[in-house]
């Protein structure tokens, strides 16, 4: 009978093929460069056969190397996530968190539902809605963070990430060439008129409303079915659709930042620990611009 893979043996077996030499990964594991070199060979006779292709500048995957890497990063996945999990001190209590409408479907669902897996003694509780309703809320503490499209402050608002908003064409009903322009618009939102209206008056492109709703599903909707193009933010681009760039004489709308605020009538351990899953949630999006979207 072959002897198990060895969890460890895959933590390294990563870090080398991440770092491509076995030097950066010894770095990052804190171990000498002789002991990760034994974990590689330990593992490859493990398998009986080579899973790194030696080079004078580093190393590169063979193709059972290669098959390694989903299996390897699963295993050392669920460790990590189990570690953290059974780590945590149990939490409890209600959790109320306002969040936009574009991320509904796509950033937030699946870090609000393993907050809810890992921490079962908790009520959380998600509000979906404009920035402006948002801090109406939280000023009434009827919610104890908000996630909320904002301009540039004097105060030390939490920026999580900066997700611009760009005209949106769906690319097989091509409705960006039609004059005067088919557009999507929010009826109750005075952003479209502030700025996504005005950047169509800036680039003179003459335009009607095809398309009035409040939600940007309904928005997303629109574009994908050739109704309409709409101004979305660029992470919520439906498949099927592109941003509409300065190759097709269109401008970037805004560079919104998607900020956290907190309510200041109290916090909780569980309140902390929601504002590190939503960090964590936005960090594929964080870059280093600055904007407006409300």
């Amino acid at each position: 009978m072959l002897p198990p893979l060895d969890s460890d043996l895959m933590r390294s077996f990563l870090a080398v093929a991440d770092s491509g030499s076995v030097t950066r990964a010894a770095d990052y594991l804190g171990r000498t460069q002789s002991a990760v070199s034994m974990q590689i060979r330990k593992l490859e006779d493990s398998l009986g056969q080579s899973i790194f292709i030696r080079q004078p500048r580093g190393v590169s995957l063979t193709e059972r190397g290669k098959q390694l890497m989903p299996y390897a990063r699963r295993v050392v996945g669920l460790l990590d996530e189990a570690a953290t999990a059974l780590r945590e001190k149990p939490l409890s209590g209600p959790v109320r968190v306002g969040i936009p409408d574009e991320y509904v479907q796509s950033i937030l669902p699946s870090a609000l539902a393993s907050f809810s897996q890992r921490h079962p003694d908790t009520q959380v509780t998600v509000r979906c809605d404009f920035s402006a309703p948002q801090l109406a809320a939280l000023s009434a503490d009827k919610i104890d963070l908000a996630v909320i499209y904002e301009g540039y402050s004097e105060d030390e608002a939490e920026v999580l990430a900066v997700d611009p908003t760009v005209w949106v064409t769906s690319i097989s009903h091509s409705q960006h060439l039609r004059r005067p322009l088919p557009i999507s618009i929010y009826f109750s939102s005075d952003w479209c008129r502030d700025y996504a209206l005005h950047s169509l008056e800036q680039i003179g492109v003459d335009h009607y409303f095809a398309f009035e709703c409040d939600t940007s599903a309904s928005m997303r909707s629109a574009v994908v079915n050739g109704i309409a193009v709409a101004p979305l933010s660029r992470s919520s681009i439906p498949p099927g659709c592109r941003e509409l760039t300065a190759e097709d004489g269109f401008t970037i709308v805004d560079n919104a930042r998607v900020v956290l605020r907190r309510n200041p009538a109290g916090t909780s351990a569980a309140i902390d620990a929601m504002v590190v899953t939503l960090r964590d949630a936005f960090c594929p999006l964080t870059d280093g611009n600055t904007g407006m979207h409300s």
